[in-house]
């Protein structure tokens, strides 16, 4: 009669297993599934380059939108278009301007930060191939929380952007 028992056991143990991997299975499915359709926390809404002739810097203006509880940086900005792409900020002084660089621009929980003409600006630099109004150029920008979105910029000449 032990021996009976020895399988029933056995058998019994092995079902568990089999239990705990399909729900083991089904968990990390459904974490990954989650992961897959989580909402990025940072949106980039009406982006656009100021274009100017003859290989002039040009400067790239966007709002960036932040879903999450908790502020997050932009920390660093790249082209695959430029040779160069650095945030920037006019500061007033009096009745003159001057840009600064900046290091990081904070997006509020629940908020929005612009990146528009008189304040935070992207200075693109050294053009790596013809760009011209109509184009459409990309700009990398990372950001404090691991988050790195791959943006299109709409090419505008200035007068359409006034």
């Amino acid at each position: 009669m032990t021996q009976p028992v020895k399988v029933l056991s056995k058998l019994h143990a092995l079902a568990c297993a089999a239990a705990f991997a399909l729900v083991a299975t089904g968990g990390v499915a459904a974490y990954a599934a989650d992961a897959a359709n989580a909402k990025q926390a940072i949106a980039v809404q009406n982006a656009w380059v100021r274009w100017l002739p003859n290989n002039l810097p040009s400067a790239a203006y966007v709002t960036l939108v932040n879903s999450s509880d908790k502020p997050i940086d932009l920390v660093d900005i790249s082209s695959a278009d430029y040779g160069m792409a650095m945030l920037h900020q006019t500061v007033s002084n009096g009745s003159t301007q001057k840009m600064v660089m900046v290091d990081k621009l904070t997006v509020p929980a629940h908020g929005q930060a612009a990146i528009s003409p008189g304040g935070y600006h992207v200075m693109l630099e050294d053009a790596k191939r013809k760009i011209a109004p109509g184009d459409t150029v990309h700009l990398k920008l990372q950001f404090s929380d691991g988050e790195t979105l791959d943006a299109p910029f709409a090419v505008k000449s200035p007068a359409q952007t006034k």
